[in-house]
């Protein structure tokens, strides 16, 4: 009687194993926020031993910074792919403003809102949260300076139309917990409004040059 080979176990990396740590952390954040997500709660997820997870991360303020730097990393890929980029600036703009509206973005919200309000509490969070507003800050000012030298846009300080397209932006982001949030027709194009009128489009412009 012949016996079948035991299936091999592949040990993983130590990168594949810290990425995973975070991709779940950042997962377990989006889910249930960032001040649930615990040691236990993680390695519960990975089926491992809380002391597998400390290995990595030497304290739960780590862990929670860095799943929080994934998070909004990928949030910014996919509003402002790399692949999109040989596109007129009109229509990456334009794209970009029309996935934040999209379901795939509302835990998203969800989570910057978490962050800003538990950074008041957690210095290293307060220093991640504001090394990714900056991040995000200069990758569309980039996308509005290039618009601007090909005669889409017109601005004469597009760090500042940056800045006040990503106030109306994080404004509408306050309503993403309420349960039935205010809604009103202005509220619909609110972002599409502030940011013709701060780059000098024509209004329906970017809400319908994708």
């Amino acid at each position: 009687m012949t016996s079948s080979p035991r299936a091999t176990r592949t040990r993983k990396t130590a990168e594949e194993r810290q990425a995973e740590i975070l991709q779940t952390a950042a997962r377990l954040a989006l889910r249930r926020g960032l001040e649930r997500v615990t040691m236990q709660l993680v390695a519960d997820e990975l089926g491992v031993r809380p002391g597998l997870i400390s290995h990595y991360f030497a304290g739960i303020d780590e862990l929670l910074c860095d799943a929080f730097a994934l998070a909004v990393t990928r949030e910014r890929e996919a509003l402002l792919p790399a692949a999109e980029a040989p596109l007129p600036p009109l229509r990456r703009l334009s794209r970009l403003l029309n996935r934040l509206g999209g379901e795939d973005f509302v835990d998203l919200g969800r989570l910057w809102l978490n962050a800003r309000h538990l950074s008041r509490y957690r210095p290293s969070l307060r220093r991640v949260v504001a090394e990714q507003e900056a991040i995000t800050r200069d990758a569309l000012t980039v996308v509005i300076e290039d618009g601007v030298r090909c005669g889409e846009f017109t601005t004469s300080d597009a760090l500042g139309a940056c800045v006040v397209i990503l106030v109306a932006i994080d404004g509408l982001g306050a309503y993403a917990n309420e349960e039935q949030p205010f809604t009103h027709p202005a509220l619909d194009t609110l972002v599409f409004t502030t940011a013709e009128r701060e780059l000098g489009l024509a209004q329906g412009a970017l809400r319908d040059g994708g």
